[in-house]
């Protein structure tokens, strides 16, 4: 491995910060492209050794990934620059989008601008579930996995941390019964230097800090009740769970932020996403969009504007901090979770659950894009997705079946089919 200099790296990593368009799967091939074919910085072996690592991990797997290596070549200063730098430049633009979005939404080209962008949102989850079931389905059993996440979700209504969590578990302790069905762990595991509990623990409660003291700076400053420090919360348990990338986690916010919290409409989530979508950086970024909605709705003592801003900054800051936290302190140990036969069972247990979790929130875009009234019927626990067929959307059908061809068929990259769909939804409105 030749180690770039500091100044070298942070070039490339302002250089990836504001290209590395075409979320999770687009972003690891850029820097794989960058970082090993191209400048050599780090051994094939190596980079699959991290990337396998963030794998297991919640939260954004391309950032934490730039993280780590980062950390492997400057330390501290160097995960910091390059986390940072991987999230800054997408977070910026997001929230540009976002005031053009509550200040312009009802004017007929950015109300075109982002219907078009809405379509192409239901193509894109759907792309996404089948390159994550071709890699999930290695047996039956992941299956029947998935559709048992997904049937938990759209029929009980069942919250989706227990349900990752559960999968979790199953996979671990079914592993010694069923190893032929599981994957083999990971066996070209380099030594790594022991590392002491006291590191650890100082490392821990250092990230916690740096996580928690800003939330707990808001508490004090404007009361515990307040939707800044509510959103800081809600975000920050959201971190902790998020398995499974950016469409797992809409799951979880379509159900909180839009049924329970009411921050946000269905509607605004879908176009979130296809925001997301358009900038560079992770996908995830669409939680940043939720929180400035939330402030935005709720600004007291401040004006909507500053309060907007502020909820995207406690958003963004709430999602992508705790990726420190387990890179700092869990890289260390990155050899021992990787050859955890039970560990790799697990993260296949939650694989699998993640595409039943993703085909939920396609239907559930689904109903909300194509019908103007839908809803739930309840049968005690039991509940069965309802539509009032008069209020079908003829345009925005002829829309998303374009974008199913460009990205299912033609295999368009998701920005290109985005930018496209962003044009013929400006054109449809301002033609009929």
């Amino acid at each position: 491995m030749t180690t770039p200099s500091f100044i070298d790296a942070a070039r490339v990593w302002v250089q990836i910060g504001f290209t590395s368009f075409g979320g999770a799967a687009g972003q690891i091939a850029m820097m794989h492209r960058i970082l090993v074919d191209e400048r050599k910085w780090v051994e094939e072996p190596r980079f699959l050794h991290a990337l396998n690592y963030c794998t297991l991990l919640p939260g954004p797997e391309a950032q934490q990934l730039a993280t780590y290596l980062g950390w492997l070549w400057h330390g501290t200063r160097g995960g910091l620059f390059a986390g940072l730098m991987f999230v800054i430049p997408g977070a910026l633009i997001m929230l540009g989008l976002s005031f053009l979005y509550v200040y312009g939404g009802h004017l007929p080209l950015i109300a075109g601008l982002f219907f078009g962008i809405k379509t192409a949102v239901l193509a894109i989850v759907a792309h996404a579930v089948a390159r994550i079931a071709s890699r999930a389905f290695r047996h039956r059993l992941f299956i029947l996995i998935a559709v048992l996440a997904f049937s938990l979700l759209m029929v009980a209504d069942a919250p989706f941390p227990l349900i990752v969590l559960g999968a979790a578990l199953f996979g671990y302790v079914a592993q010694p019964h069923m190893a032929h069905v599981f994957p083999p762990a990971a066996q070209d595991v380099e030594a790594q230097a022991p590392v002491t509990f006291l590191q650890t623990f100082i490392a821990i409660l250092s990230w916690i800090g740096v996580w928690w003291i800003p939330i707990g700076v808001i508490a004090l400053a404007l009361g515990p009740t307040h939707v800044l420090v509510t959103i800081g919360v809600y975000f920050s348990k959201l971190a902790m769970l998020s398995f499974g990338g950016a469409y797992a986690l809409l799951a979880w916010l379509a159900q909180d932020a839009v049924s329970v919290k009411g921050w946000l409409t269905a509607a605004e989530m879908a176009d979130g996403l296809g925001l997301a979508e358009t900038t560079p950086g992770p996908t995830i970024l669409v939680t940043q969009h939720v929180g400035f909605l939330a402030g935005w709705r709720a600004p007291e003592p401040f004006s909507a504007p500053v309060a907007a801003a502020l909820a995207a900054l406690v958003t963004t800051w709430a999602t992508f901090a705790p990726s420190f936290l387990w890179i700092f302190a869990g890289a260390p140990h990155m050899e021992q979770l990787r050859a955890n036969k039970r560990l790799a069972a697990a993260l296949s247990a939650i694989t699998a659950v993640v595409v039943g979790v993703m085909s939920y929130l396609a239907v559930w875009f689904a109903l909300h894009l194509l019908f103007a009234q839908s809803g739930w019927y309840e049968m005690g626990a039991v509940r069965l997705p309802t539509v009032v067929l008069a209020s079908f959307d003829l345009q925005a059908f002829v829309l998303s079946a374009l974008a199913f061809v460009l990205i299912m068929r033609l295999h368009w990259s998701v920005v290109r089919s985005v930018f496209v769909m962003a044009a013929l939804g400006i054109l449809t409105r301002l033609v009929f």
